[in-house]
């Protein structure tokens, strides 16, 4: 790349396709994600959100198609060097990680590569940072927890903190707040909604099934329903009644209050 001009794509996906036992997972998905824009990847189960984010994290190569991730086109780069510029909360992240470590050793041994344990020597600079990203995600009560018994919201707040602490420039979201309760999910929408707003907060991508967990700060919507792409634009163009009711096959009326959206199905009869 070399001194030229910011790159303004963080993703760019041409015509992907991710086929496994002969069945496309995602088919033909072109799909472009800015820098600093915060993205939502709305559909049913099964639709091929997980696939897109695995896409766009290096883990997952397209069958067909090309995928550039920050610049570097997959099959071409060597993704040990790609991903430490990529950070993924999901919970698929919170099975691989020990048990037995406190929250602030969870997220502190993100800086130096998967499972690093405790023997490091890590620099108080890391340190300050991962207390940093805690507060933020309102985890500083809980930084000697041992993350094995946290609760799924606390959980999914300390994965956050964690991917954070590369310093990517892309972070990338796989249903934050599933499994949360009413208050944990609020309070992780407003979590988010302060960092999305944040102008230094990386390029965002977020899967979810429910237009109630889109924090207030994002900009964009990908609809996507048995692998093709229905609609992708500013929320406010194409988070329409109409869009939502094709991606989930059923009528739906989608408000927007405030900076928070709602949707319901119509009533029977």
């Amino acid at each position: 790349m070399g001194e030229t001009a910011l790159m303004s794509e963080v993703l760019e996906l041409k015509d992907v396709s991710v086929v496994r036992e002969g069945r496309a997972l995602v088919d033909q998905v072109s799909w472009s994600v800015k820098e600093g824009e915060r993205w939502v990847i709305l559909g049913p189960n099964g639709a091929g959100k997980t696939t897109l984010l695995n896409v766009a994290s290096s883990y997952l190569f397209p069958s067909k198609g090309t995928a550039t991730v920050l610049g570097e086109q997959l099959g071409k780069v060597d993704v040990f060097e790609l991903r430490p510029r990529i950070g993924m909360a999901g919970m698929a992240m919170a099975d691989k990680l020990p048990k037995g470590q406190t929250v602030l050793q969870t997220v502190l041994t993100a800086a130096y590569g998967m499972t690093a344990g405790w023997q490091e020597d890590y620099e108080d600079i890391d340190e300050q940072r991962a207390r940093a990203f805690l507060d933020r995600l309102g985890m500083s009560d809980y930084l000697d927890r041992k993350f094995g018994t946290l609760s799924e919201g606390e959980r999914k707040r300390t994965l956050i903190a964690r991917a954070l602490m590369t310093d990517p420039e892309l972070l990338l979201l796989d249903e934050p707040a599933a499994g949360l309760d009413l208050g944990g999910r609020e309070d992780l929408v407003r979590r988010l909604g302060r960092l999305a707003r944040d102008p230094i907060a990386p390029s965002m991508i977020m899967v979810t099934h429910h237009v109630e967990e889109i924090a207030p700060g994002f900009t964009h919507v990908l609809m996507i329903r048995q692998g093709k792409v229905l609609a992708a634009g500013p929320l406010e163009l194409e988070l329409t009644s109409r869009n939502l009711s094709l991606c989930f096959g059923l009528p739906l009326v989608v408000e927007q209050r405030g900076d928070r959206w709602t949707a319901q199905g119509l009533p029977l009869g």
